[in-house]
């Protein structure tokens, strides 16, 4: 007996040692392959275009790969007596197909605008293959090693528990290693090539272990092992909730970003928060499975408390979480002075206030679903369809919920929604299941009324009304909900006047005050004034409040008026602004809604100007926008004279991600100057010819009734006025930039920048402002010379003054202000930021 025992026991352990040793090549496995999914989630961006729906579609390719090459190699691996072999064989081929798709992807965009214009929907079969087949060996590593390990009756859950949250803690490093490491420093290429390395390193010891492993016996395709119907019944309910599962991703995804923002630093914070439940829930299971009871009731419960439990969190939101984010924040900066880590604090408390305790159930049911499904007999054919039918799931549940559910319902109803769904199917398994107690029915009959009761209870703008008193005193007047991104607009005060501001997902875009009035107003006529030839076409990239768009329509000249968007709820917002003219319902302007990378590259029309006024380039996605990649598509759709005009955000970044964008802008135009729009923002203008500054043919066109008007709105008076905003040239903004690296696709350095420093632009503005020259006039006479001195004095007091508010100085801030006022006190821009109201 003792010696029988001993031999047990030291099996156990060898088991135990062996699902250690597989776990760490699941970890490393997960790890590679949630860096070469972010890589391609980003490489789709530039590909088929931001827009939400096309990404959507591409992305189910990824999770279908998954479902299918779980339940192929699943059924592959109880057949082989070499089940090591095979997963080093796939994850060679996972290497291999990665750098494949990420090279193939890196020059897809055009290839695929083609086929998209020519072939329509067939298109999607060309990213579809790309990702789809190296995804499909991804999906077949799981189910093999859990066949490597052999796992006998009753420890399918306890094996397959420990091996899926090995495999789920990798891709959380994945996911943080691609946006805080990888990409920032090694490019995009250089990220894929890494993966690629981890998955060459884990087939060479996988083929090393393979050769000393004892081989599991192939359990063939046996008729007499049929999967029972309660095994069957229990793949299907595990299927439905993969799809609410996954339904609940989409609606976090939206909801938590309400909290956090719009950097790729803070989905990375929250894809890594969401995983690690999966992964704490998956072994904790695996621990408790020998003691666990109820196989049936355990499944339900699980899935059903993950559904009440999301909307109970929901319901109890408050400022409280906005307070623990401020206090994690202060302690984080404190305690280690990195601005960044503060912010990632903050994106941790709110990801583990709404996503941390449904995933940690959602974890649980994984191997609770195996201990009902699985079977020693034909472990890898029983994982493999788990495994794949609950992704296939997710991937209807994606679709189900961003196409169907959420523009109809929003985000709080379709979460709503959702929890029904899982507690009633959580009631359905406890009814359905042999051995069930009534007190179980009854719990989970509750569980369900509760969840209705409580979806019930939740107002539809239960989240967006949180945000505006909470940050900045406002009153919610819109909002607007779709997969593409919740649109809010609210209305503030701010010195003696209201004006409303232009939230997507919780980050402030825009507003009507003064000075975005100012900036997007020049943003789109200064480049048609100082125009070398007649300008008769405009494009604008960002509809944002329409004030730039609308600007066009005060131009006479212009026969085409374009804008790109990519947000129908920002044009549905658009009446609320002023200082617009109407443009979101006016027929003189063609408003095209898609991304604006996208719209360049399906349409061959030439422009006079391409401006830009996107979100800052830090937002996940919109470096796009930004990069020298863009500007050379952008420029061969000028025509010869045209202007190229691009918004620099100089208040949201910092110095050298500055530098970097104007590095990107200078290689690709080889006449450039900028100009400050408004003291925070400065425009760069590119051309593929000389800018001529010619005075009478500006002062033409300044003079003309609608241009001078809008002009005079926002505090410049004369073409003087207008022409005292420019800064320098080219060799001005060669010093700038200089030593600085480009912003590119494959090194889109600005999206992944450290968190905006401290007194940054309180640094930088004078830096800039230093780099001043005097414009290249032809055809000014002296008095004219002697107005734009004047004006440009003017300005560059203003701008003194603002400096001295920013670093504390209150007693030269007021001697300036003085001076100010007694230049120009009928100013609206100045007397707006002084707080002097209009006479």
């Amino acid at each position: 007996m003792d010696k029988a025992r001993t031999v047990e026991v030291g099996s156990k352990s060898s088991s135990r040692a062996t699902t250690r040793t597989l776990g760490l090549l699941l970890f490393a496995s997960g790890s590679a392959a949630l860096i070469f999914q972010m890589l391609w989630i980003k490489q789709l961006s530039l590909v088929v275009g931001i827009d939400v729906y096309a990404i959507t579609t591409a992305v189910s390719a990824f999770f279908a790969g998954l479902a299918l090459g779980s339940a192929w190699f699943g059924r592959k691996a109880d057949r082989t007596e070499r089940p090591l072999l095979l997963y080093g064989l796939l994850e060679l081929g996972i290497g291999l197909g990665g750098i494949g798709t990420t090279i193939a992807l890196g020059h897809a965009a055009g290839l695929f605008v083609m086929l998209r214009e020519h072939a329509g929907v067939v298109a999607w079969a060309f990213p579809f293959l790309l990702i789809g087949i190296p995804a499909l060996l991804m999906g077949g590593t799981l189910p093999v090693l859990i066949r490597a390990q052999a796992p006998q009756t009753g420890e399918v859950a306890r094996t397959g528990g420990v091996l899926y949250a090995a495999n789920t803690a990798g891709a959380i490093g994945g996911a943080l290693l691609a946006a805080f490491v990888l990409i920032r420093l090694m490019g995009v290429r250089g990220t894929g090539f890494t993966a690629a390395s981890i998955n060459f390193v884990l087939a060479v010891v996988a083929a090393l272990m393979a050769r000393t492993s004892l081989r599991p016996r192939a359990t063939g395709p046996a008729r007499a092992n049929r999967m029972s119907s309660e095994a069957r019944l229990g793949l299907v309910l595990y299927a439905i909730a993969g799809a609410i599962a996954l339904g609940y991703e989409v609606v976090w995804s939206q909801i938590v970003v309400q909290f956090t923002s719009t950097r790729t630093f803070s989905f990375s914070v929250v894809l890594a928060t969401y995983l690690a439940g999966l992964t704490i829930g998956s072994a904790l299971y695996a621990g408790w499975s020998h003691h666990a009871r109820g196989d049936w009731s355990l499944f339900g419960f699980l899935i059903a408390a993950a559904g009440l439990i999301t909307l109970l969190e929901i319901a109890g939101l408050g400022n409280w979480l906005m307070l623990l984010q401020a206090r994690a924040e202060a302690m984080v900066r404190a305690g280690i002075g990195s601005e960044l880590l503060a912010m990632c604090a903050r994106f941790l408390v709110a990801a583990l206030g709404i996503v941390f305790v449904p995933t940690i159930l959602l974890g649980a049911a994984f191997p609770a679903a195996l201990r009902l499904i699985a079977g020693p007999s034909r472990v890898g054919h029983d994982v493999g369809a788990v495994v794949a039918l609950n992704t296939a799931g997710g991937v209807a549940g994606t679709i189900v919920t961003g196409f169907l559910l959420i523009p109809r319902l929003g985000l709080v109803h379709t979460l709503g929604v959702l929890a029904i769904a899982a507690a009633s199917l959580g009631f359905f398994a406890v009814i359905r299941g042999p051995g069930v107690e009534r007190r179980t029915s009854w719990l989970l009959l509750a569980m369900t009324a509760g969840a209705v009761f409580t979806a019930a209870y939740i107002p539809e703008d239960r989240v967006v009304r949180l945000l505006p008193k909470a940050r900045s005193g406002g009153v919610l007047v819109f909002f607007d909900e779709d997969p593409g991104g919740t649109v809010a607009v609210t209305e503030q005060r701010a010195s003696n006047a209201s004006f409303r501001r232009l939230y997507i997902d919780g980050v402030s875009n825009s507003g009507d005050a003064m000075p975005s009035l100012r900036y997007m107003r020049m943003q789109a006529l200064l480049p048609l004034i100082v125009h070398r030839s007649d300008p008769r076409s405009a494009l604008v990239v960002g509809f944002g409040t329409g004030i730039t768009t609308g600007a066009l329509l005060q131009f006479p000249g212009l026969e085409q008026r374009v804008c790109a968007e990519l947000l129908k709820g920002v044009v549905h917002a658009a009446p609320l602004f002023q200082g617009n003219f109407g443009a979101a319902s006016d027929a003189r302007i063609d408003i095209r809604l898609r991304d604006g990378r996208q719209e360049l590259l399906r349409s061959t029309e030439r422009y006079d100007l391409i401006t830009l006024e996107p979100p800052p380039p830090s937002a996940a996605g919109v470096v796009n926008l930004y990069s020298r990649n863009f500007y050379q598509l952008a420029r061969s759709r000028l025509k010869t004279n045209g202007i190229f005009a691009q918004w620099w955000p100089l208040a949201t970044q910092n110095d050298e991600d500055s530098r970097s964008l104007v590095r990107s802008f200078l290689d690709v135009f080889p006449y450039c100057s900028l100009w400050t729009t408004e003291i925070h923002e400065m425009l760069l203008v590119g051309s593929p010819q000389p800018l001529e500054l010619n005075v009478p043919r500006i002062v033409a066109r300044f003079g003309q009734p609608e241009v001078a008007a809008a002009f005079q709105e926002v505090g410049i008076n004369s073409p003087a006025a207008l022409l005292a905003t420019w800064v320098t040239g080219r060799g001005g903004l060669e010093r700038y930039a200089k030593g600085a690296p480009p912003v590119t696709d494959d090194r889109p350095r600005i999206e992944y920048a450290n968190w905006l420093r401290r007194g940054e632009f309180a640094r930088v503005l004078p830096m800039v402002l230093a780099l001043q020259t005097d414009p290249p006039l032809s055809g000014a006479d002296e008095p004219f010379r002697r107005a734009l001195a004047e004006e440009r004095g003017r300005l560059l007091d203003f701008y003194a003054a603002a400096l001295f508010a920013y670093r504390g100085d209150r007693e030269r801030w007021e001697e300036a202000v003085k001076r100010v006022l007694s230049e120009d006190g009928n100013n609206p821009y100045f007397r707006w930021f002084i707080g002097v109201p209009r006479e």
